[in-house]
């Protein structure tokens, strides 16, 4: 079967064109826990998961471009941007998390574009491992479970898994901007080396 070669780039952007979408379904019913923020979970999910079609097809059928190289870590920041601002304008993330995550990603996305005429600088191990764990955070606090169960046990649990899981993905979130920095500096030295 035969992939036509922009359909990589096609559905990245598509991710892009979802984030809108998204944060006005998020904020519609001011964070209330019904219809329109399943619906906004739901399309985050769908949107986030499409990281992995584009991906898996560009590689499977070695359509991997530069452009997509490129484009892929911005719909992912622009994508997890956009519900991270809106889980804080809607006061249930503090805007200090936001802040922090949002610094590292338009610091990266601002380096990539820096440096985009020399080599493109494509997403490291460790930042997948970010943009996975961002997700499963982002998902869990946009889901409104804790309501789903009349429960403070229920409640309290699903508070402490918010909790681990959005602590895990900020801590990835900065230590994979360090290692990208780390990364860089070494790349300099040694082409200036050479």
């Amino acid at each position: 079967m035969a992939v036509p070669r922009q359909l990589p780039n096609a559905i990245t952007i598509v991710r892009i064109l979802c984030a809108p979408v998204f944060v006005w379904m998020l904020l519609a019913d001011a964070g209330a826990g019904g219809g329109l923020r399943w619906g906004a979970t739901a399309l985050f999910v769908v949107a986030i998961a499409t990281d992995g079609v584009d991906g898996y097809l560009a590689r499977r059928y070695e359509i991997v471009t530069d452009l997509g190289k490129l484009l892929d870590p911005i719909a992912d920041k622009v994508l997890t941007g956009a519900a991270f601002v809106g889980l804080s304008i809607l006061g249930e993330l503090p805007w200090w998390i936001t802040i922090v995550v949002l610094v590292r990603e338009v610091g990266i996305t601002v380096y990539r574009f820096v440096v985009v005429s020399d080599h493109v600088l494509a997403a490291a191990w460790m930042g997948k491992l970010k943009t996975v764990a961002q997700a499963v955070a982002l998902t869990l606090a946009l889901a409104p479970i804790a309501g789903l169960v009349d429960s403070s046990v229920w409640t309290g649990a699903v508070w402490w898994a918010n909790v681990v899981t959005m602590t895990i993905a900020v801590v990835l979130t900065i230590a994979s901007g360090i290692d990208y920095v780390v990364s860089e500096v070494r790349g300099a030295r040694k082409k200036g080396v050479a």
